[in-house]
């Protein structure tokens, strides 16, 4: 029986696979997405909170994030299709003399790659950022261009969108091998059977590892985890996302988000100080009371919000923080579109359409000394490999 042959294979029906695919077959290339799970974007996709900024300090990201938001933003009128777009931007309140430092020192940079970002005084803040607390605010930094998509209907949008254009998705086909040719990859293996393809690209999220051990590459993806929640909807009051730098009383949370979906729910998650690594995504019994105090301290108002739901994603983290995107080093025929560091749903657009270009014309959409900044081939440990051992 002859063994079908694409002209790219994608490892991976996530944040980052479903727009790849979606950008392979707009360059014409008959491309095959391979997923473990059930469906598109039930990993840990769906965990995202759906906020897509360009608000970072790294030019890499920042640049492609600002390609994610053009994507994101155009859908529904170059596709028909709403995928819950909503542009209200994003804000950093500071109500300590650290945090506006912090946030001051990134606007050269940020407006070095051309985004649209300004300091605002206490009082220009207030009127962004109805209800926020007055008591010890400085002002902050506002991002108008940047905005929230619902992650689920973005998953099944970009994989609708790669099905019309040719694509073809396999769910619960986990990759188990890859098929090797001297130090080419050709195609991979599954329990149903074997694909060939010209390109390999691996964005399979927290599995980023162990498919890149296939290759004898080591490349390290640590996963940690992140809890969510999500309101029941209210009358619609907050424009943009909102991220709280400060450490909370209880010394556990720093860079509390939060914002208000196009349905009017509130949607909010911390990062804790101390990373809990691992894959365990059960719910913690202190998520709610710190959320709660975080969420009612920064706007009173909300002290009678109901919430329907929580959950924790995994992020999958590298040694140094960054994504890790381009061919693979020493290994033909292998890309790879891994470690997002808990930010795949806003890179993955603009990380989808440099991937297919990569794949179709050897170069990335943006400049490559940028897209350079995320190669596989970089140090990942900055030097310091030794002293972690």
């Amino acid at each position: 029986m002859a063994v079908p042959e694409f002209d790219a294979i994608v490892i991976g029906a996530g944040s980052v696979g479903n727009p790849t695919a979606y950008f392979l077959e707009k360059e014409g290339l008959r491309t095959l997405v391979l997923d473990e799970l059930s469906a598109s974007g039930q990993g840990q996709n769906k965990a995202a909170i759906g906020g897509v900024r360009a608000t970072h300090s790294d030019p890499a990201k920042i640049t492609l994030c600002r390609q994610s938001l053009e994507i994101f933003s155009r859908w529904k009128e170059e596709t028909g299709t709403d995928i819950g777009w909503k542009k209200g931007g994003y804000c950093f309140p500071a109500f300590t003399e650290k945090v506006e430092s912090t946030v001051k020192g990134l606007l050269p940079v940020q407006k070095k790659f051309r985004l649209n970002i300004d300091w605002l005084e206490a009082d220009e803040f207030q009127k962004v950022v109805p209800g926020i607390n007055p008591n010890g605010l400085r002002g902050g930094t506002f991002s108008p261009d940047d905005g929230q998509v619902s992650p689920l209907l973005a998953a099944q949008a970009f994989t609708n969108e790669a099905v019309r254009l040719g694509a073809e998705f396999r769910y619960r086909e986990p990759v188990t091998s890859l098929m090797m040719h001297g130090n080419s990859v050709v195609g991979v293996r599954t329990p149903v059977g074997e694909y060939r393809a010209r390109t390999v690209v691996n964005t399979s999220g927290v599995g980023g590892s162990e498919i890149c051990k296939m290759a004898g590459l080591d490349i390290p993806i640590l996963p940690d985890s992140h809890e969510g929640g999500i309101s029941a909807p209210v009358q619609q009051f907050l424009g943009p996302l909102v991220v709280d730098l400060r450490p909370g009383p209880e010394g556990k949370t720093i860079n509390f988000y939060f914002g208000q979906d196009s349905n009017g729910q509130i949607i909010f998650c911390y990062t804790p100080i101390k990373p809990i690594s691992g894959t365990n995504r059960n719910s913690t019994y202190e998520f709610m009371p710190i959320v709660a105090a975080r969420l009612v301290e920064v706007i009173p108002r909300l002290k009678n919000l109901t919430i329907r739901r929580v959950w924790r994603g995994l992020y999958p983290m590298t040694p140094d923080g960054s994504p890790i995107l381009g061919k693979a080093p020493n290994v033909d025929g292998f890309v790879l579109g891994i470690g997002m560091c808990g930010q795949g749903f806003m890179l993955g657009p603009g990380v989808g359409a440099n991937l297919a270009a990569l794949v179709a014309h050897g170069s990335p959409l943006v400049e490559r000394e940028v897209f350079d900044l995320l190669s596989p081939a970089r140090d990942l440990y900055g030097g310091k490999k030794e002293a972690l051992k």
